[in-house]
């Protein structure tokens, strides 16, 4: 699916003008300032329920307000290779709703005009995948990064996953609590320990398998590549612990330890995806233009993976043209188009599709210039 229509009220400095957009490529220019990156910021909020740019909601909200709204309509999106779909073009298949009050610290959601509880029941709709300077930190950040980069591709896999997820985050901090008291109740700890074990088995079970599509996915787009610092690259799914004993046996064996740093140590809230070439961290090893290389190919896989199971993703790529030079922006561009996804593209200059397709084979886009949070559509073609 495709988010064809956005509409926001006190949304930054967003118009609440309604927008129309194409399920294909959507470029916005404008000024700094503009609310370019804004725009993508509000479609953040249906296809994760939060902001990619900051923490807090407050940040988002129209100074003098206390309540923002962000609104789409989805259609059925491109056509993916062997998937019928009798729904016609443009035709909107589902309505996305979510509202936040700062004051009162509420979230409203909405789908199909039905209130529903969980943000996963929104965001299952619309997979969005940002590119932005920030998300270069997946090869030189810390752990976490990869575990949120690989947890978003399991939830579009397996949306069951997120109850599994918010259950494991339960009895982790119970365990935390509990090591943080000092004197440990060896027999209330025995307990959480066999409930976070069984979670933390079944959770690793399926973020291997689907590390495993990715990894596959990954390594088909290696060979397209003609690049020799991609020989000796190795990505590995770390669970957490060592997979050669149950946790269970892990976690009793390093009770005094867990003691001693109050907090859980072992366990599938400390997986990664470890990234290394030749033995050694790929952090240390590859060059700043390599690592850049690096997450967007595996950004490129994480859509390949839902392309192929017929689910086209929503990527938002904002302000990258300083990051990426022509190259890698026309590499990226070309293979989102051949994953039929959904692209947003934010830059200050004017775009020029022309030069990202200078072979003629441009997709179907619609371009924006954007004003004091105005869209304004330029005609093309």
């Amino acid at each position: 699916m495709a988010l064809v229509k956005l509409q926001t009220q006190y949304f930054r400095n967003l118009a609440p003008d309604p927008i129309g957009f194409s399920s294909s490529f959507n470029f916005l220019y404008g000024a700094n300032g503009s609310g370019k990156s804004s725009v993508l910021e509000a479609i953040g909020y249906l296809g994760l329920g939060r902001s990619f740019r900051v923490s807090r909601h407050q940040a988002v909200v129209c100074q003098g307000q206390n309540k923002l709204t962000v609104f789409g309509a989805l259609d059925s999106g491109l056509q993916q290779p062997g998937v019928q779909d009798e729904t016609t073009a443009g035709e909107v298949v589902h309505r996305l709703g979510i509202s936040r009050d700062v004051t009162a610290k509420e979230t409203s959601l909405r789908v199909d005009g039905e209130a529903v509880r969980s943000l996963s029941s929104l965001a299952r709709h619309l997979p969005v995948s940002v590119i932005d300077p920030g998300v270069f930190d997946i090869v030189a950040g810390g752990p976490g990064k990869r575990r949120q980069f690989l947890d978003w591709l399991v939830f579009h896999v397996e949306p069951s996953f997120s109850l599994s997820w918010q259950q494991c985050q339960r009895v982790t901090s119970q365990r935390n609590q509990t090591l943080r008291n000092g004197r440990i109740d060896e027999s209330l700890m025995r307990v959480w320990d066999y409930q976070f074990g069984a979670l933390a088995e079944s959770l690793s079970d399926t973020r291997a398998a689907i590390f495993q599509k990715f990894r596959l996915a990954f390594d088909e787009i290696l060979q397209e590549l003609d690049a020799g610092w991609t020989n000796g690259l190795k990505l590995e799914f770390y669970p957490g612990w060592d997979r050669s004993q149950s946790l269970v046996e892990v976690l009793h064996s390093h009770r005094e330890q867990e003691r001693r740093m109050g907090h859980t140590l072992y366990g599938p809230n400390r997986a990664d995806i470890r990234l290394k070439f030749g033995g050694r961290p790929v952090a240390e090893t590859f060059s700043r233009g390599q690592q850049k290389t690096l997450v967007i190919l595996m950004k490129i896989a994480q859509g390949k993976v839902l392309s192929d199971l017929g689910k086209q993703v929503t990527f938002l790529l904002d302000d990258i043209n300083a990051e990426l030079d022509v190259r890698h922006r026309t590499m990226l561009a070309r293979k989102l188009q051949d994953l039929n996804c959904q692209v947003f593209i934010t830059s200050i200059e004017h775009p020029e599709p022309d030069v990202l397709w200078a072979d003629g084979q441009a997709p179907e886009y619609r371009m924006f210039h954007v004003e004091h949070g105005k869209l304004t559509e330029e005609q093309t073609g």
